[in-house]
Formats: structure tokens, sequence, C-alpha cells
């Protein structure tokens, strides 16, 4: 996957997503629409997201995103896939392709929401906002207890925070 990915790079893609603030350590530049068919192909295997995750490349870990396996997933190990956020486009995309279908992560929202790292306490309310879209089966009052931390963190100083404080907010307000 990784020398399918550094073929695939390009300098133009590299510069466009540092424009938008995704800035890694290790970048290939390569495009979600240029991963996309590669990450249907892989499909989901919960060891190979693993393995992407371990390499630090920012593209393999979008890629772990979307073929890691939700019901594999415990909330130690997204503690772990957690500390490791750098960017929002890996946060995000964790968030709302993998995170939000595990069973912990209600428990993810909660603990993190405390974190005091940018990209940590923002995949809190990433992964409401998340869980907001896609989570059809919790009841309102799973949302409403979430409103005090919501209104913590929109005094967060951290535009990645806000943002996403915002997001959330949005994507509740949207549920009924």
């Amino acid at each position: 996957v990784l020398t399918w990915l550094s073929r695939r790079g390009r300098a133009r893609d590299r510069a466009g997503m540092a424009r938008v603030g995704i800035i890694s350590p290790h970048v290939f530049g390569v495009s979600m629409a240029t991963m996309r068919p590669l990450a249907r192909r892989l499909g989901r295997d919960q060891a190979l997201a693993d393995a992407l995750w371990q390499t630090g490349w920012l593209e393999a870990r979008l890629l772990a995103g979307f073929v890691g396996e939700p019901a594999r997933l415990t909330a130690a190990a997204m503690d772990r896939w957690a500390r490791d956020f750098d960017n929002w486009a890996v946060t995000d995309g964790t968030c709302l392709h993998l995170f939000c279908h595990a069973a912990p992560a209600w428990g993810r929202v909660a603990a993190w929401s405390r974190r005091r790292g940018e990209h940590q306490r923002r995949a809190a309310f990433t992964l409401l906002a998340a869980l907001a879209v896609h989570d059809r089966t919790s009841p309102d009052r799973r949302f409403i207890a979430a409103m005090p931390r919501l209104v913590a963190a929109a005094r967060d100083e951290r535009p990645y925070v806000r943002k996403a404080v915002n997001w959330a907010l949005r994507q509740v307000g949207k549920r009924n």
C-alpha cells in the first residue's frame, strides 16, 4: 500500500493539503479521489488498518479509517489512534468513517472532550457530529447530555476545536 501511495504522490497535492491546513510530518501528496478506489479494493481489515496507522504516513492513516473494522475497535485502541491525531483531515476522516460506528464511540466523546491536545479535543466533537448523523438508535437524551460539553468547549480559543463544536451543535440540532 505504501508503494502504491508513494507512486501516486504529487508535489501539487502536498502543497494543496498544506494550504488547507492538512499538515503532517509524512505526506505523499495523494488526493482522496485517488485513494477511494484503493480503500474499496482493500475492504475491511483491522490488522491492515493498524499496520497502516503505525506507518505514520498521512495517507496511510486516512486509509486506515476506511479499512478498519468498527466491531473490532476497543476504547483503548481508539485512544491509541487519537493520541496520534495531528491534523483535522485524519481526525475527521477517522471519526466519520470508522470511530462513529464502533461500540465505544459515546464513551470517547466524553473522554476526549476533556483532552488538552487540539486535535484530540476536536475528535470528541467531530465524533459527536458523526454520531448525530449515523447513530439512528440513540435517544435524544444522549445528545442532550452532551450539551454541557459543547457549551464548555465553545469557549476554546483554538479554531479547530471551535469549528468541530459548531459542527456538532448543528448536526445534533438537525436530528429532530
